[in-house]
């Protein structure tokens, strides 16, 4: 009888150290272990675009620190909250969801498990240990769009978005803005997906434009977009990247890309796990903190004229300066 009770109080004792406990009782890493990180992509990780680029700013923290990580691609909207709570139970010390629609569930799973940490990009949700890394895309969409205006020829150009939320909208307004500080007679067609990965939907999207005059198209449409490319190409006209310099899709096609520095942003947040300083809130990176960018000309340096190579350069110096600030329109205005 003594065996049995020693025992029971031994497995009793082992069940309390190894912390087997679900829910908000989950412990993160202590100093002795590898900080482990986990990324939730809204689309395939290679799609040379918006999850490319944050997969891309994992690894390198991963180098740099020697974190333990994992990322799950593909995740619907309908799953992020199971998503979280999945790495949140067992132990995930800093669980990253990469884009709006992640921000609402991360906060609610975020309250079971205090002493972990949470965070979405693009986001506007915010709790005690959950923050949201909003990178001023429009900045990047608003040079975009004064870029696609100037190398029209028909006076029609068009931008694609893939889900009709503010991160989106934001863009899709600034490019609109940026296209007639050019030409203020400019026509834009825009069109949204409801999609990020359906690439048919994309190519179809870009297709109609162009049957309608558009000469330069843009998309904010994460892996849809890469249709949108893949028409201009196959059409002989021009278009813009996003999120990745994406010139390696189309070489002759596409002109110039917006790129998000998403390793800066993802080491931004790990700093904070690490140093002990990391809080909710929302936090703002745009081209001054070098989180926001365009890509080189390519082999279209030669092919874009000197004064619009000019008037880039100079609205992206305002825009770092603070003397010119994008509006921030996060409903559209179509």
């Amino acid at each position: 009888m003594r065996i049995i009770k020693g025992l029971a109080l031994l497995m009793c004792t082992l069940i309390l150290l190894t912390g087997c406990g679900s829910g908000g009782t989950q412990e993160a890493s202590t100093k002795d272990q590898k900080m482990k990180v986990a990324l939730l992509l809204s689309g395939p990780a290679n799609d040379q675009g918006w999850n490319a680029t944050a997969l891309e700013g994992l690894k390198e923290a991963e180098s740099k620190y020697g974190l333990e990580t994992t990322y799950s691609e593909n995740v619907g909207v309908a799953d992020t909250e199971a998503a979280y709570n999945d790495y949140a139970a067992r132990g995930y010390d800093l669980i990253i969801g990469h884009g709006f629609q992640f921000g609402d569930p991360a906060v609610r799973v975020a309250e079971k498990f205090p002493k972990l940490h949470f965070m979405a990009t693009e986001s506007n949700s915010q709790a005690d240990n959950m923050a949201s890394y909003v990178m001023s895309c429009e900045q990047g969409g608003y040079l975009m769009g004064m870029l696609s205006s100037s190398m029209s020829k028909t006076g029609k150009i068009g931008v694609i978005g893939g889900i009709e939320q503010p991160s989106i909208v934001k863009e899709l307004e600034a490019f609109k803005l940026g296209a007639k500080k050019v030409n203020p007679d400019i026509v834009v067609y825009e069109i949204y997906l409801n999609s990020f990965t359906d690439v048919a939907a994309g190519k179809d999207a870009a297709l109609s434009m162009i049957d309608k005059g558009a000469d330069v198209l843009y998309h904010v449409a994460n892996q849809a977009g890469t249709g949108a490319i893949k028409a201009a190409e196959e059409k002989g006209i021009l278009a813009c990247g996003n999120s990745y310099d994406q010139n390696s899709i189309a070489p002759d096609t596409v002109m110039c890309s917006t790129i998000y520095n998403m390793p800066t942003v993802i080491l931004t947040a790990v700093d904070a796990v690490k140093n002990g300083t990391f809080k909710g809130g929302i936090t703002h990176l745009g081209m001054k903190e070098h989180v926001v960018d365009i890509s080189s000309y390519h082999s279209f340096e030669d092919k874009i004229p000197e004064e619009t190579k000019k008037l880039i350069a100079d609205t992206k110096q305002q825009i770092i300066d603070g003397t010119l600030t994008v509006p921030v329109i996060e409903k559209s205005t179509k």
